[in-house]
């Protein structure tokens, strides 16, 4: 009782820290793609799978996302947000409190294991990246995962290569 209660106290009093405390330990099957691109994107996955769940067509994993779903609709209706991903400021495992915003770690990347993220994490200390082949060079990060943090807008206007071409200029 005891326990409930100070959770229920922090809920209510800290939400945010709440919210942040939640996904970092309790959140198993955190989707960054689905549930931190925006309170629409999340609506039209939950319906989704409202409706695939009615049907008995949900397997254990899309049962674990669902769960969490919930939490972050309920995050949303409370007024709080997510801030994109940032390559230097992420975290590998861990959701951080940022002007008032939670910003999601590398490792709510779907495919992006806990090594990989911490590898990210690491070699953000060394500096700005140059391009999308010196973030593969120092994390080692697979390329389908790089893509992937391409087409979430997560490298920015960071470009492919190393390499200049006349035309640049």
């Amino acid at each position: 009782v005891m326990m409930a209660w100070r959770v229920a106290y922090c809920k209510v009093f800290y939400p945010l820290a709440y919210y942040c405390a939640y996904f970092s330990i309790r959140a198993n099957a955190f989707d960054y793609e689905k549930m931190a691109m925006g309170r629409d994107k999340l609506e039209y996955f939950l319906a989704d799978y409202k409706a695939r769940k009615a049907e008995n067509q949900l397997t254990n994993a899309e049962e674990d996302e669902l769960k969490d779903m919930r939490i972050v609709q309920e995050m949303y209706a409370r007024g709080f947000e997510f801030l994109p991903i940032d390559l230097y400021k992420s975290k590998a495992s861990r959701f951080e409190i940022v002007d008032g915003k939670l910003l999601p770690p590398f490792s709510s990347i779907d495919g992006m294991g806990e090594i990989a993220a911490e590898a990210v994490e690491a070699a953000a200390v060394d500096g700005p990246y140059l391009s999308r082949d010196d973030f593969r060079q120092r994390t080692k990060v697979s390329k389908t995962v790089i893509d992937l943090m391409n087409d979430l807008g997560i490298f920015g206007d960071l470009p492919e290569s190393n390499q200049l071409s006349l035309f640049d200029l």
